[in-house]
């Protein structure tokens, strides 16, 4: 299988701004583009393949053509596509919300629960999310707080700046804030449990539905203890920086800073998402090469070998 370049899947939300449209270069016509799904399989945002003999499919066209063989070792036992990967530019907050785990989400809504990890690349000044509970709490407290309209006086709420990393497993308590551009990963899912919106209405004047009966099943009320730096310490590779920002069982997320040339691999257990934060560049991999430029989303197949990553590029990697 040819190595992918992808086009996202670019989606509209209350909170969104215009920054995905006019500095990261995504086509729309949409108001208020507040996502772009740069590795989907998901039904709800599929990427689209831009090159090679499948441009105009579906990413989970090309991988059902090819032989789930393309996502590795790591992945022929798991139910669909295992990951998504998105920008997200959240103009406004977004609602405090929380993910199931796969065990709920399988049972109750069908698809894959959520973990999830966001790396910070642009906050305004005072900018913050909302990570957790900041005093452990029961449900049925909490059910009261919701329902008085003071569940604010229980969010945990952090300062953030570019650079920071949440690790978010599901049960998580969260909040993206206002001024506040990030790259997410997560498990391949949609599923999301508002618990409070700020009672914003949408344009057609319907308050946007909660989910607390959901909500308050998967939620954890204990409060958390994990910071915002990234998992691991800068390691120099070839004329590259490479910098763990989370693991979990579901996925690996690197930050890849390169001046130069640097060497990589696609081995037998995962396929390599590689999305271009900043700069220029190219992929070489065999005869194939590809242009790379802010923005990009390219798909390199399990297997495929020995690539070679040329100029001034920052990258997010994920392996799974």
């Amino acid at each position: 299988m040819e190595i992918l370049s992808l086009s996202p899947a670019v989606k509209r939300a209350i909170w969104g701004g215009d920054r995905l449209r006019t500095v990261w270069g995504y086509e729309t016509d949409l108001d208020r583009p507040a996502e772009s799904w740069l590795l989907s399989c998901h039904p709800a945002g599929p990427s689209t393949v831009k090159n090679g003999v499948y441009a105009g499919k579906t990413l989970i066209e090309a991988i059902e053509a090819e032989g789930i063989g393309v996502l590795g070792t790591h992945n022929v036992d798991k139910p669909g596509f295992p990951i998504l990967i998105k920008l997200i530019d959240a103009k406004d907050k977004l609602s405090v919300q929380v993910h199931p785990g796969d065990d709920y989400a399988r049972r109750v809504e069908n698809e894959n629960g959520k973990t999830e990890a966001w790396l910070v690349l642009e906050a305004e000044p005072g900018a913050e999310l909302v990570y957790g509970v900041n005093a452990k709490t029961d449900r049925r407290a909490f059910r009261r707080h919701i329902k008085n309209g003071t569940l604010e006086t229980v969010l945990n709420r952090v300062p953030v700046k570019a650079g920071d990393v949440a690790f978010i497993p599901a049960g998580t308590l969260h909040a993206i804030g206002a001024g506040i551009l990030i790259a997410e990963v997560q498990q391949s899912s949609n599923t999301t449990y508002r618990v409070y919106d700020y009672n914003r209405r949408e344009p057609d004047g319907s308050l946007r539905p909660l989910h607390i009966d959901k909500a308050l099943d998967v939620v954890d009320l204990t409060v958390p203890t994990r910071g915002f730096q990234p998992e691991g310490e800068p390691v120099p590779v070839g004329d590259a920086e490479k910098t763990l920002l989370a693991s979990c069982p579901f996925f690996t997320m690197t930050n890849v800073s390169l001046e130069g040339t640097v060497d990589d691999v696609s081995d037998e257990t995962s396929f390599v998402s590689l999305v271009v934060l900043e700069g220029e560049g190219e992929l070489e991999c065999g005869d194939e090469f590809l242009p790379l430029r802010k923005g990009d989303s390219v798909f390199i197949p399990a297997g495929k070998g020995d690539y070679t990553l040329t100029g001034n590029l920052r990258l997010l990697e994920t392996r799974t």
